[in-house]
């Protein structure tokens, strides 16, 4: 009896100190928990994470490796052996990885392969964080530890008493070299190894020193030992070794560089100068909580403070710097596009299809400096390429659909962002929507969508509805970016015209988007879900609400408010039954949806996630209050399965923090944020110009999660939508939240957000 008393005591106050409410965030990079979304495999994904040791948009990215070389999930929650500690660049298990090599610490009979030198560990024995990693290597009684820069990080590792501690670099397969030259305590090399291609004149360069003697070194081809200390070949490592004492720290300092060797030693001198470990772990942290703290978050649970600040670490890394700095500390990049060596910004490692919904609206409105960055290097991307990339990884990679780049840079100018060659990215738009280009550049299917408004089911083009859904938004964003930039109308009419295009594929008989053949006709027979096909990774249920910029106009091909309302709560309500016939197994996509108990709803791809936010469009916001809650409290949470699919480069984290803010980004390209509800008694957005943006709601609460009023600047404020030039000048924000909705507020016509049917030009 005692013993269960004890037990609910200390389950209540347990309880009770999670639902405590935070009332101030000090230091929030230690809210983070790196390791969100790490519990992933390929047929079920909770994420697809690892936890990246880097600073933010870094151009490495720093994680123990505890799968096999060249295997996507590179770090898996549920493994218990390390086998190295890997440079990556990876943006996706899916997409693979590129520029890596790992470095591992070992003792004993040494054995150099990945399963050799494996040992086991303990996530009770592991501290992750952003800006530091340690662990302890079982097998090997070492303690290894990592503290990262841009292009460099620090190791230190804390051996045991032994004359046979060893270091072990592996330069990977596909071709390396290495190059150890003791009387200088240095390993040089390179390693060419990539997922994703052709890259031309491809080598991610590293160097590395040690601060202790090396009294032993031998370079390997895979496993055989070779003589000498210098060896070029399919896969080459190294290995250098020492005796040690009982708790004797090592120290390692590496940089690398996709240009020579000689920028890597740049790298590493402008990075890590004279700093000790301890001095590159607080110089990271430092960078991490000062790019945090643009967002002030107060009052709420100690679970929701760390969701927050872990989705907003994984917000803060794609697309990463692919870009360095030579001597005079100008930036110069290795080219993806055509392997040469140019002035200039380049990023890399993102795909549109995911991003531009969310993640790159949120760079705007909170990071624009380095955006601005990221247009620049677009620029390059199409210069030295000729197409703008649709993924990048690090060059063009043929997957995925749409030409979604058209609303990467169409959103960034429209939302402010001035000071580099908006025109030529205006004429690459122009390009990237009138041609099929390589690796899914341009629009596969070009030809019929211009002809026919629409690419037809019937022509072996896969996906053909989702690409027609997609190429009608981009042409808005186009139509958009060239009335800003007072081009003819003659020009900005036709992708004013195109942009409705998504009403060719609409069947008034089902209400839903379906795919049409080339003679007019409706794809029979139809299934709504059915996944793939005629969709992208997703059904019909998902792509009939992926009208962006024409929200007012699908509400009257659904026969007006009622109706469309109707729709948005089918998805909800319908079981979550689905066809998989297409794929011919069940995607993982496809298994989130099943198990997340919403019905067709499924957040964990990016082709609905808008969803929720469109009952603003049809007089009913309140719904939109409940069901983002519902997805916030669902769906999220800083723990290794805490997320419901796919983290995708930012995008379903931005999806978070937007919503948590209590606003969201419906239609990129236009100057409006959809509203929901806040999740936060109180956030605080400090904007780079030096304004602040305060989102007040101070009675929110698990049980107040609806909007009864909101006041902007003190005044009365009935729209379902807030406008980023408005924000941009400051902005006090009060939410009057109460347990039940108020189905009034937001439901007259004039509260709608935009849409381009009631757009006067």
């Amino acid at each position: 009896m005692k013993k269960g008393l004890l037990f609910i005591s200390s389950f209540l106050l347990t309880a009770n100190i999670f639902a405590q409410q935070v009332t101030k965030v000090t230091d929030p990079v230690e809210w983070i928990n790196p390791l969100m979304g790490t519990q992933s495999k390929y047929d079920l994904s909770n994420g697809n994470t690892y936890p990246a040791v880097a600073v933010p948009w870094g151009m490495n990215f720093w994680t123990p490796q505890t799968g096999k070389m060249g295997d996507g999930w590179q770090y898996t929650y549920d493994s218990y052996k390390i086998n190295g500690f890997k440079q990556t660049h990876q943006p996706s298990p899916w997409m693979n990885d590129y520029g890596q090599f790992a470095i591992m610490p070992v003792t004993g009979a040494l054995k150099v392969s990945q399963n050799g030198r494996a040992s086991w560990f303990s996530h009770k024995a592991e501290i992750s964080k952003p800006y530091y990693y340690s662990v302890y290597l079982a097998d090997h009684d070492v303690t290894a530890e990592i503290a990262p820069t841009e292009r460099a990080a620090q190791f230190r590792f804390t051996f045991p008493k032994t004359d046979s501690s060893y270091i072990i670099v592996d330069a990977f397969d596909r071709g390396s070299y290495i190059k150890v030259s003791p009387g200088q305590k240095k390993i040089v090399g390179y390693s060419t190894k990539y997922a994703r291609g052709p890259l031309k004149n491809f080598k991610n360069y590293f160097v590395i020193y040690v601060d202790k003697p090396i009294t032993t070194s031998q370079v390997y081809s895979d496993s055989t030992l070779k003589e000498g200390n210098e060896l070029k070949d399919k896969h080459v490592m190294a290995v250098i070794g020492f005796k040690t004492a009982k708790g004797e720290k090592v120290n390692l300092r590496v940089a690398s560089s996709f240009i020579s060797e000689e920028q890597a030693e740049l790298n590493l001198k402008r990075e890590l100068a004279n700093d000790s470990f301890d001095a590159t772990k607080q110089k990271a942290k430092a960078v991490w909580n000062n790019t945090l703290s643009r967002v002030a978050v107060e009052g709420g649970t100690v679970d929701q403070m760390r969701t927050f600040y872990s989705c907003l670490y994984r917000m803060l890394f794609f697309p990463n710097k692919m870009y360095e700095l030579d001597a005079k500390g100008s930036p110069v990049h290795w080219s993806a596009q055509n392997g040469e060596i140019l002035p200039g910004y380049k990023f890399a490692g993102t795909g549109f299809w995911d991003t531009f919904r969310a993640l790159y609206p949120f760079l705007n409105l909170l990071y624009p400096s380095i955006n601005k960055e990221m247009q620049q290097g677009l620029i390059n991307d199409y210069k030295e390429g000729g197409w703008l990339p649709e993924w990048s990884s690090p060059g063009y990679s043929a997957v995925m659909i749409g030409n979604n780049s058209a609303s990467v840079v169409s959103d960034a100018y429209m939302k402010g962002l001035r000071g580099y060659d908006i025109n030529t990215l205006y004429q690459a738009l122009l390009h990237g929507a009138n041609n099929a280009g390589p690796a899914a550049t341009g629009r596969e299917g070009v030809e019929y969508y211009n002809k026919l408004g629409y690419v037809p089911y019937d022509v072996k083009i896969n996906e053909n509805a989702a690409r027609t859904l997609e190429y009608a938004y981009d042409d808005f964003t186009i139509y958009q970016l060239g009335k800003a930039l007072g081009r003819p109308t003659s020009e900005t009419d036709v992708y004013r015209k195109r942009a409705l295009n998504y009403k060719n594929l609409f069947d008034p008989s089902t209400r839903f988007m379906r795919g049409k053949n080339k003679d007019g006709k409706f794809q029979s027979p139809f299934n709504p879900t059915k996944w793939g096909d005629a969709f992208t990774e997703g059904n019909s249920w998902h792509y009939t609400w992926s009208v962006f910029q024409d929200v007012q106009g699908l509400i009257d091909l659904m026969g007006g408010k009622q109706n469309f309302n109707a729709k948005l709560d089918s998805v909800f309500t319908m079981p979550p039954v689905f066809d998989d016939s297409y794929y011919g197994e069940v995607i993982h996509e496809i298994r989130e949806m099943q198990i997340a108990g919403m019905g067709q709803y499924a957040h964990g791809n990016q082709p609905i996630q808008h969803m929720i936010y469109l009952y603003n469009y049809a007089g009913e916001p309140w719904k939109t209050q409940l069901h983002v809650r519902d997805v916030m409290n669902k769906m999220y949470k800083a723990t290794p399965d805490g997320y419901c699919g796919d983290e995708d480069n930012g995008q379903t984290s931005a999806w978070y923090v937007f919503s948590a803010m209590g606003f969201y980004p419906v239609t990129p390209a236009t100057d409006q944020y959809v509203l929901g509800a806040p999740l936060f008694k109180k956030i605080t957005l400090k904007l780079e110009n030096g304004k602040t943006v305060t989102i007040n709601a101070a009675n929110n609460s698990a049980d107040n999660r609806y909007v009864t009023a909101l006041t902007v600047n003190g005044k009365p404020y009935s729209n379902n939508w807030l406008s980023h030039k408005a924000l941009l000048q400051g902005q006090t924000l009060n939410f009057n939240m109460s347990a039940t909705p108020n189905k009034v507020r937001g439901s007259k016509p004039a509260d709608v957000p935009y849409s381009l049917s009631t757009d006067k030009k």
